[in-house]
């Protein structure tokens, strides 16, 4: 006489049952608060129990500190809670600079995030001056650029693109948040003449700014 029981496998089934949905929210909260480095949602799922909804709960989480002193952010592919953007300055006197960037390295560092996976060889064509090993090391140690892609050309060139922690650093999602042309210029950041090697000819004498060109890097 043979008798099937299903009890055991309900009361096995229900040891994977997922905690509420509120409950997931504060786990994802309490390890984003206590993570110095953003998290992927693989990563938050793997720290919380079978069956959890890491991506779900980011949505209720996220909307609950809209307008907050704090946000939860998407950095790439990442999440972590960051200061509210508007609140940055009451920081600054918490902030210790423990280097200045040379102005090589800055303008090294605006070509790879705009116009990335960019070879060394097209860094120096558009800055019209040699790139020393120096710049790039300082900002591979700084972690703000990294390896990409060699590029299918003769010699397989190695590239460069910005990393998970330069976005981070500068609040931005990815790169496409980067301000344009205009806004640049506006805020003094770049000079009005654009530097050697991105016009397209000696016949152009000026920028035209709503034509193609760079300025599609900064389109949605």
């Amino acid at each position: 006489m043979n008798t099937v029981t299903e009890a055991p496998e309900e009361q096995e089934e229900s040891l994977f049952e997922a905690p509420p949905m509120a409950e997931q929210e504060r786990m994802v909260e309490a390890i984003l608060f206590a993570t110095a480095e953003p998290v992927t949602t693989r990563e938050l799922e793997a720290r919380m129990p079978h069956g959890c909804d890491a991506a779900e709960a980011l949505v209720y989480l996220r909307k609950r500190y809209e307008g907050r002193g704090v946000q939860v952010m998407k950095v790439g592919d990442a999440w972590a809670i960051r200061t509210a953007a508007d609140l940055g300055f009451l920081m600054q006197k918490e902030t210790v600079e423990t280097r200045k960037l040379s102005r090589a390295a800055i303008e090294t560092l605006a070509i790879i995030a705009y116009h990335q996976p960019v070879t060394r060889a097209e860094i120096e064509e558009i800055r019209g001056v040699s790139v020393s090993r120096g710049t790039v090391d300082q900002l591979l140690e700084l972690e703000w650029i990294r390896f990409g892609r060699r590029k299918m050309t003769p010699g397989r060139p190695v590239t460069f693109v910005v990393t998970q922690s330069f976005l981070d650093h500068f609040g931005l999602e990815n790169a496409r948040d980067l301000p344009g042309l205009k806004e640049l210029r506006a805020a003094g950041l770049l000079e009005n003449r654009p530097p050697p090697g991105t016009l397209p000819g000696p016949e152009t004498e000026a920028e035209d700014e709503s034509g193609e060109g760079q300025s599609e890097l900064f389109e949605d």
